[in-house]
């Protein structure tokens, strides 16, 4: 069972929130723009993964309506027509790029669940989701090419995910890729049945939401943090974070019941 969450949703994004707590799912709610971003989606994505910093929240699976996971950004909705200084245009277009930052300092970890078009900056957001779930037919691409554009701020999550030769193919060709293809190049973590796509979903997100709360955040933290430090760096600094995990109560509650073989009953962050 779920509950709509009215405080964290607004007439863009539909937020429901599962009875348990523990996950939360935002659906893009736009489909008459095959649920291209618009300032209001992307504040509301932030709003609900700021809610999970303290809450029960362990994972947040982010979808579109219809069929659809998202277009990109709303080129229907921009006026170039207008006159705008670079720093204003700089400001504006900074709201991507925020949502990126805070899909990494998430409490939760984060599902793309990508069904039909995942395009331009659609594709940067699943990018940048801790996992990306695909439907065998859904298509991936970065086609900002075709209106003389380039996905600058949607590079900064795909390319960490994808070999460089591929990424680049992407972004300068604009083609289309399928999600096995998808996979192939590490943009995909999983590819479902589209006609089980609902039901393998949800297997999923249960198993990821069975995990510990302190365990999600603090292995997030450590993942993201040393990924970018040398092998030296990264050694010492996961040593420590090791040590601060083992000294949780999450931790002494994982051994004690896999010793006793039953459940664990995870504590809050």
């Amino acid at each position: 069972m779920v509950t709509h969450n009215d405080r964290l949703g607004n007439e863009d994004l539909d937020v429901t929130v599962s009875d348990d707590g523990l996950v939360a799912r935002a659906i893009i709610d736009r489909p008459a723009v095959h649920n291209a971003l618009s300032d209001t989606v992307l504040t509301g994505l932030v709003d609900v993964l700021n809610a999970t910093q303290g809450s029960d929240i362990r994972v947040v699976v982010i979808r579109g309506a219809d069929g659809t996971f998202c277009s990109g950004g709303d080129l229907q909705g921009m006026d170039e027509a207008k006159s705008r200084s670079m720093d204003q245009r700089r400001n504006g277009s900074s709201s991507l790029a925020d949502l990126f930052d805070h899909l990494i300092d998430a409490d939760a970890l984060t599902v793309a669940a990508v069904q039909g078009y995942c395009l331009a900056g659609g594709c940067g957001l699943a990018a940048g989701c801790d996992f990306v779930l695909a439907a065998d037919e859904a298509e991936f691409g970065t086609p900002e090419v075709n209106v003389g554009m380039f996905p600058m701020q949607a590079m900064a999550a795909i390319m960490p995910t994808v070999g460089e030769k591929k990424g680049l193919k992407m972004m300068f060709t604009g083609e289309h890729i399928d999600a096995t293809v998808a996979e192939d190049i590490g943009l995909v973590t999983d590819v479902l049945d589209a006609s089980e796509f609902d039901a393998e979903l949800d297997d999923y997100v249960d198993q990821l939401a069975r995990n510990s709360p302190v365990m999600i955040s603090m292995g997030k933290e450590a993942y993201y943090t040393q990924r970018d430090m040398t092998f030296e760096q990264s050694y010492s600094y996961l040593k420590e974070m090791l040590a601060l995990l083992m000294e949780s109560e999450d931790h002494k509650e994982g051994v004690n019941a896999f010793v006793e073989d039953r459940q664990p009953e995870w504590g809050k962050r």
